[in-house]
């Protein structure tokens, strides 16, 4: 577009009447503003692609270099979404924490932040109804040397009643309260804590790049049957848990821990 519109302007100065150095010195004003506006707007793009609210648009795993290593972001930011009635459980966050922090490089720290929303008034949420609760309440976006995760914690369950949690950006999570909360906490019934912080780990192995969604795989471990997790059971990137399947085995034994070949993946994607 730049070099037809110098074209059309050299056509039209070239017919106006003015001596040859003047042609030459309206020619080069031209150029110049020209390259200027060129590289304005190339500046502009990268920055409108590396941080703010266009970076958070991206597929889970597409962020797991810039989340594990301080290459780009020494801070880690996380906002916590949670609607009336189902604020998370305050032992879990401090476990996710120690998790993150257990993996990641980001000499800054790690920050989380609680905001209450108001009640959804939905017994089901779907993908969409997610995004938009994000889209509407969503304050803390990537910016300068800080990377910013939203995790929201609903007051409904999923259209898929099973499912705990989903990653479903590169730095969004959503774990579904009201199906954590009918799972746990009661007689005979995994603790409240436990169920949550392996519904949080979890996800943030994906957001991660686990299993073979940014962080490279060092050794074919992915299952076939269930894209994106594990093939190892006792692997806390099994597909079971994020959904209620995951209930018996943690109910009298602990968060299943990465096991070596996930954790090879995060170490060679710059990971500790």
């Amino acid at each position: 577009m730049l070099k037809q519109n110098f074209y059309i302007f050299s056509r039209i100065i070239t017919d106006i009447t003015m001596d040859k150095a003047s042609r030459n010195n309206l020619f080069t004003a031209f150029a110049l503003l020209c390259l200027i506006c060129s590289c304005s707007k190339k500046d502009d793009s990268s920055a409108g692609d590396s941080k703010g609210e266009n970076y958070s648009q991206q597929a889970p795993g597409k962020s797991a270099h810039d989340l594990l290593t301080a290459d780009r972001f020494t801070t880690l930011n996380i906002e916590v979404l949670y609607m009336k009635g189902y604020a998370p459980d305050g032992a879990a966050i401090e476990q996710w924490k120690e998790f993150l922090s257990s993996l990641v490089h980001k000499p800054g720290g790690i920050r989380i932040t609680q905001t209450q929303l108001p009640a959804s008034g939905k017994e089901e949420l779907s993908l969409n109804d997610i995004i938009s609760i994000e889209k509407k309440y969503r304050k803390s976006y990537t910016h300068d040397n800080e990377l910013d995760v939203s995790l929201i914690y609903t007051d409904g369950g999923y259209t898929d009643p099973d499912v705990l949690g989903i990653a479903y950006r590169n730095t969004s999570i959503c774990l579904f309260g009201k199906t954590i909360a009918t799972h746990s906490g009661n007689v005979g019934q995994v603790s409240r804590t436990k169920l949550m912080a392996t519904v949080l780990e979890h996800e943030s192995g994906h957001l991660l790049g686990l299993v073979n969604t940014g962080s490279d795989m060092q050794a074919d471990h992915e299952d076939r049957e269930h894209i994106h997790h594990c093939n190892n059971q006792n692997c806390l990137m099994y597909y079971a848990a994020e959904t209620t399947d995951i209930l018996g085995v943690i109910i009298s034994g602990n968060i299943p821990p990465l096991d070596d070949n996930c954790r090879n993946d995060l170490k060679a994607n710059g990971g500790q």
